[in-house]
């Protein structure tokens, strides 16, 4: 597996305490002030491998960044460029007061932040703007009043500079690291690998959710889905000892009777000789001690994984601490730091139009509403229920599925219940590490509404998604600030739409459960070699 879409870093929340601090107005009368973003930029960069439109630090970008209303002067704008004119002076000295205290006051508007923004290219050389046009128009005269060529000299050093760019740029793109989570993308039939990669099994013991006993489903063809070769999942238990890792669902685990494989090598008895042999209750207890110490440290199929496969979070995971200490080899979850990590979804490079979801951005004539809600579990004592009360005496929401005050999804379904809303909150049951859910991949990214996410912190949620991508509650002080800036965005479409930029180079991907998962595991299989290894302490892992 491949890096992280790039490490983030904490942010200076400077920007929002000034929002904080500023006179509140109700909702609807919004100033122009900007809106609720970052400020101070520390920690902030783009990503390490793309560069992001930071929607909420242009609503209030950092004072030291040059151009723009509220933005302060460079120095170079006032004794730099020698052959400015003098009416280009007087009119910065005209407007320099007035920087000033635009740069005083620290604010500036959405519209003043993009023009600032357009005009960084430039001063980023520490030249205004002006001057360059100026120089090279004054140079070409003289060069051909003096017959030099001049023109010509411009145009090899414009071709030089091109080519160290184009240099530079392709240095630079070779060492930008890929998606963490991107499959890698098979050579070209001319590079295809000499052998083929080692078939391997994988034994799904059973069903997740399901029914004991019932009827196994057909298993997955990988390399068809997920262009893994060499994988054969296996639902027969009789081929238990052929399988090189057996895949134990934990919610099936700790509910119900025990349900093991055999001690390999141990012979078993049959239901017929158990029939005939009557155990009186202390023989039964020792041989249920006896099994115990066997499934825990008997020996296994030589070279065999268990594999503990959890798709839930720690505060809905029972039973973690009733698990024996080296009873499983690897892990499987939507932590990053698993043995075998399946996220719920994720981004990757775009190569076709058709890709979902489709377009550039939702056509907004379809948003009839502006905040959306899908619960299906509705408890009183989760922090998304008690942020939802706060949040909708502000602002109206829309609540779908069973329980609290939620209405049935409509026959339409889901998805486009949810695209005729600019909003949507995706709120997780419980907030801990890497649990981003379907809510925000599904629900949101691939309805094509705005995430409005409450669950890890915000850097958290950056390692997967660019930040101008979604609206974390954590950026604003109260949830009344929070309900303003959804109607300031309301109302301008403009900065609205910023937040579907993303859709211009990334597509969704939603994990198919629980056929993905299975296939993932024979592929770290045959990239993972024969070292070997055991989870010493689950719970203490999983429950940090």
């Amino acid at each position: 597996m491949r890096r992280l879409w790039g490490a983030a870093r904490e942010p200076s929340g400077a920007g929002w305490e000034e929002w904080a601090e500023a006179p509140q107005e109700a909702p609807g009368a919004w100033s122009g002030r900007p809106g609720p973003g970052r400020r101070g930029g520390k920690g902030w960069g783009a990503p390490g491998w793309a560069s992001w439109p930071a929607h909420l630090a242009l609503a209030a970008g950092p004072a030291q960044h040059s151009g723009g209303a509220g933005l302060g002067p460079r120095p170079s704008d006032s004794r730099t460029a020698p052959s400015r004119s003098r009416a280009s002076g007087e009119r910065q000295r005209r407007l320099e007061p007035q920087r000033q205290h635009e740069s005083r006051c620290g604010s500036s508007t959405p519209a003043d932040a993009w023009r600032a923004e357009a005009t960084l290219p430039v001063r980023a050389m520490g030249v205004p703007s002006g001057s360059l046009a100026a120089a090279a128009a004054a140079g070409g005269r003289r060069g051909w009043r003096r017959g030099r060529g001049l023109p010509w000299t411009i145009w090899v050093l414009a071709a030089a500079g091109l080519t160290c760019t184009a240099l530079i740029t392709y240095a630079c793109w070779g060492q930008l690291p890929p998606l963490r989570w991107a499959s890698p993308t098979p050579p070209p039939p001319t590079q295809q690998p000499a052998t083929p990669p080692r078939p391997v099994g994988v034994l799904l013991w059973w069903e997740p959710f399901g029914r004991r006993g019932g009827a196994a489903r057909p298993p997955p063809d990988c390399r068809l889905r997920f262009n893994i070769s060499g994988c054969r999942p296996l639902t027969d238990r009789a081929t238990y000892g052929e399988a090189q890792a057996v895949l134990f669902h934990h919610r099936d685990l700790v509910k119900g009777p025990p349900d093991w494989p055999p001690p390999w090598g141990v012979q078993a008895r049959t239901a017929e000789e158990l029939e005939l042999r009557v155990l009186d209750y202390e023989e039964a207890a020792a041989a249920a001690a006896v099994t115990e110490a066997l499934v825990t440290l008997g020996p296994r199929p030589p070279g065999q994984r268990w594999v503990w496969m959890n798709f839930e979070s720690p505060s809905h995971s029972p039973g973690l601490r009733s698990l024996a200490s080296n009873l499983f080899n690897w892990t499987l979850s939507y932590r990053v730091d698993s043995d075998v990590f399946v996220p719920y979804g994720y981004l990757y490079p775009r190569s076709h139009p058709g890709e979902q979801p489709s377009g550039l951005a939702p056509p907004l004539s379809r948003k009839q509403g502006l905040v959306a809600w899908v619960v299906s579990h509705w408890d009183e004592r989760q922090a998304r229920v008690r942020y939802y009360h706060q949040l909708s005496q502000h602002v109206a929401v829309d609540v779908f599925g069973r329980g609290g005050p939620g209405q049935p999804v409509p026959e339409s379904g889901l998805l486009h219940t949810v695209a005729r809303y600019k909003f949507y909150l995706a709120f997780e049951n419980s907030q801990h590490l890497d649990y981003i859910t379907e809510k925000l991949w599904r629900n949101a990214l691939l309805a094509g509404a705005v995430p409005v996410v409450l669950g890890p912190d915000r850097a958290n949620y950056e390692r997967f998604m660019p930040r101008g991508a979604f609206i974390h509650v954590d950026d604003f002080p109260s949830a009344s600030s929070l309900a303003t800036y959804l109607l300031f965005l309301d109302r301008n479409p403009a900065v609205y739409l910023r937040y579907f930029h993303w859709r211009r180079s990334y597509a969704v991907h939603i994990t198919s459960f629980w056929d993905e998962p299975w296939c993932r595991v024979c592929q770290a299989l045959q990239r993972a070699g024969d070292q070997p290894k055991s989870i010493r302490n689950l719970a203490s892992w999983f429950e940090r």
